[in-house]
């Protein structure tokens, strides 16, 4: 599998476990300059912002460990842009899924509130 490929599963596996979970999916792969926020889902009355990180091996560290400062930061730019283009004043929640998916193993963890603005 690319990693292309693995981005892909990730972002789908991601989906499904959302939507088993109550969530509703609003926008995938929104775009704003440079930035790109993978999944922008609601829930209840509040706005869930996810980043998916897939990897296939754990061994430097777990995938969402790479959701760095500097990337935290991109995802609120982002964030905000999606959330003034459409008006809304739902509270927002940022939210990471990280993957590890591999021959022997496929490992979801859903980190709720992982960083804030």
């Amino acid at each position: 599998m690319t990693d292309q490929e693995l981005g892909i599963f990730g972002e789908q596996m991601a989906q499904k476990h959302l939507v088993k979970n109550g969530y509703a999916i609003r926008t995938i792969n929104f775009r704003y300059l440079k930035f790109e926020v993978d999944i922008i889902a609601q829930k209840d009355e509040k706005i869930i912002v996810v980043e998916v990180k897939t990897r296939q091996t754990a061994e430097i560290g777990e995938p969402w460990m790479a959701v760095t400062k500097k990337k935290q930061r991109q995802i609120i730019t982002c964030a905000n842009q999606y959330i003034q283009s459409r008006d809304l004043p739902n509270e927002v929640r940022f939210d990471i899924i990280s993957i590890v998916h591999n021959q022997y193993r496929t490992k979801l963890e859903h980190i709720e509130d992982a960083f804030s603005t």
